[in-house]
């Protein structure tokens, strides 16, 4: 690679609950950035356009196999209340999580990527929060760049041994698609 900035913009619109989501998020950036201008965005400080955006990438934690919804949201907050977890509630966990947003965007990019923080277990268990980010971006008239990717938490919320490096390292695969599709 040169040392030219890079021509691709990206943004990554992330919601986290116990931070976990919030550093895959970065650990996504730190791989995607020899390949884009990247913009990390909390949701409730997210736009409801991409005007000059490439690539849009949304990730959330899963809460009862899909997106958040307000009262998940305030159920993690109370676990965030008890000493006993251990765990401390990101700032504006308990704003605007992903699925709202989706609700309110219309312009977005051309290419997008989803994922999701998830319980350590079988999918059809967990469920996925990035399968419902997909399909709202599809059905916005995005294209997937990427099958959805989801990190993995243990029972306490704190995300798996590797799970920061496999984070960097979709972030590099998804920079190497997305200079893919620019060169056609």
């Amino acid at each position: 690679m040169n040392d030219t900035a890079p021509a691709a913009r990206a943004a990554i619109v992330y919601e986290s609950m116990f931070g976990s989501t919030r550093r895959v998020a970065e650990a996504v950036a730190d791989g995607l950035r020899p390949f884009a201008s990247v913009t990390l965005i909390k949701v409730k400080d997210a736009p409801e356009a991409f005007p000059e955006a490439d690539l849009l990438l949304v990730g959330a934690p899963t809460h009862v196999h899909s997106l958040s919804r307000p009262s998940t949201r305030v159920e993690a907050a109370k676990w965030g209340d008890d000493p006993a977890r251990r765990l401390t509630l990101e700032p504006d966990a308990e704003g605007i999580g992903v699925r709202e947003w989706l609700e309110t965007c219309g312009d977005v990019p051309p290419r997008f990527a989803a994922f999701d923080t998830r319980a350590d277990m079988t999918e059809i268990f967990s469920g996925s929060a990035a399968v419902a980010i997909d399909k709202r971006l599809r059905r916005l008239g995005s294209h997937r760049l990427l099958a959805k990717h989801s990190f993995l938490v243990d029972k306490d919320s704190a995300l798996e041994a590797g799970q920061l490096d496999d984070a960097r390292e979709w972030g590099r695969t998804i920079g190497a698609a997305l200079r893919a599709t620019a060169a056609v």
